[in-house]
């Protein structure tokens, strides 16, 4: 009883029409019938009958949608093999009840007729393509809605599986990079190394928040980046400049983001400290991330992977693409900021 009469609250808009209609058509065909208005006119009882013959059609269509529709997705062979079925059993069982009914009260002859048969079969036909087109629209409208709710939630889930996908390759990315850098310390300077190692460890606290997050505020990004920068000049000293231009800390990133971009810059350019490698990022509408170029000479291909796992990130949080520009002296790249609520 209970999941009746949640099923009838899920479609009582339907329902309300149903009724709404049927009743208009009653008072619409007694006026053709009478040419005047009166208190039969406007009689519910001729609604009540087609009601009961639309609940008789509404079970047939459902029976056969429940045997012959093999999914989800419906095609317009099933459809029309559902309602042509529908329709012709729907004719026939009116006209049995209709048969039986003037069985009983002994009124076959009278009711039976050619003439009545051909024209009782014509309303019942009509109707049941009425009532039965709405059904079916209103079938299949919810029976997509379901399907594009379904689809949307693959998607999200698709998304964010491939989100922690990328974010497990540019941890290790993060980790590995300054490993070597500490490595290298070791050997040069091991009091060095020491401070090196405290800050990295304290920094890789954040990074292993910040991977279990879609996107950080910029605030907390440009923070980190300065941080981090700070990791660079224990190897480079004076090699690589960092400057950050602040004037919009509302919105998000993906976490790292700046990071992979400053560690981008040193890995393909050759600083020193009488031609530093310039950094500058500027938040505004944008992020944006410049570097003067000196490229490094017999430097190793870089793979790419962790600009184009950034990118992707980009694309499925935010559907707006990274901008890389490169001219002679100058390589920038434009973040997207992201405001949308459900992103956070």
């Amino acid at each position: 009883m209970k999941r009746l009469v949640n099923k009838i609250q899920r479609n009582s808009f339907f329902l309300v029409f149903i009724v709404l209609f049927a009743y208009v058509q009653s008072i619409d065909s007694r006026m053709r019938e009478r040419t005047e208005l009166s208190f039969y006119t406007f009689t519910p009882d001729a609604a009540a009958g087609t009601l009961i013959s639309v609940f008789i059609l509404f079970l047939v269509l459902t029976f056969f949608i429940r045997r012959w529709q093999k999914s989800g997705v419906f095609s317009t062979k099933e459809i029309v093999r559902i309602f042509a079925s529908s329709l012709v059993s729907y004719l026939l069982l009116m006209q049995t009840f209709s048969l039986a009914i003037a069985f009983i009260f002994g009124n076959v002859e009278r009711n039976f007729t050619r003439e009545i048969f051909t024209l009782t079969t014509f309303m019942y036909l009509i109707d049941g393509f009425i009532y039965g087109s709405f059904f079916l629209a209103y079938n299949y409208y919810n029976q997509n809605k379901i399907n594009q709710e379904q689809l949307a939630m693959y998607n999200k889930a698709l998304s964010e599986s491939r989100i922690n996908q990328l974010k497990t390759q540019l941890n290790p990315h993060f980790l590995f990079n300054n490993l070597n850098v500490l490595d290298q310390l070791i050997e040069e300077d091991k009091d060095k190394a020491s401070e090196f190692l405290n800050e990295f460890a304290d920094l890789y606290r954040f990074v292993l928040q910040a991977t279990d997050k879609k996107l950080i505020p910029i605030s907390e990004e440009l923070a980190f980046a300065e941080r981090y920068f700070k990791l660079i000049k224990y190897k480079y000293g004076d090699a690589y400049q960092l400057i950050i231009e602040s004037q919009n800390s509302t919105g998000f990133v993906v976490p790292l983001t700046l990071q992979l971009l400053i560690e981008n810059a040193v890995q393909h350019n050759l600083g020193t400290e009488t031609n530093p490698i310039c950094i500058k990022i500027l938040a505004d509408k944008k992020i944006s991330i410049s570097n003067n170029l000196i490229p490094k000479q017999n430097a190793k291909t870089a793979s790419g992977r962790a600009m184009n796992n950034l990118k992707e990130q980009y694309k499925l949080l935010a559907d707006i693409p990274i901008e890389v520009q490169q001219s002679d002296n100058t390589f920038s790249v434009t973040i997207p900021i992201i405001y949308t609520p459900e992103s956070k």
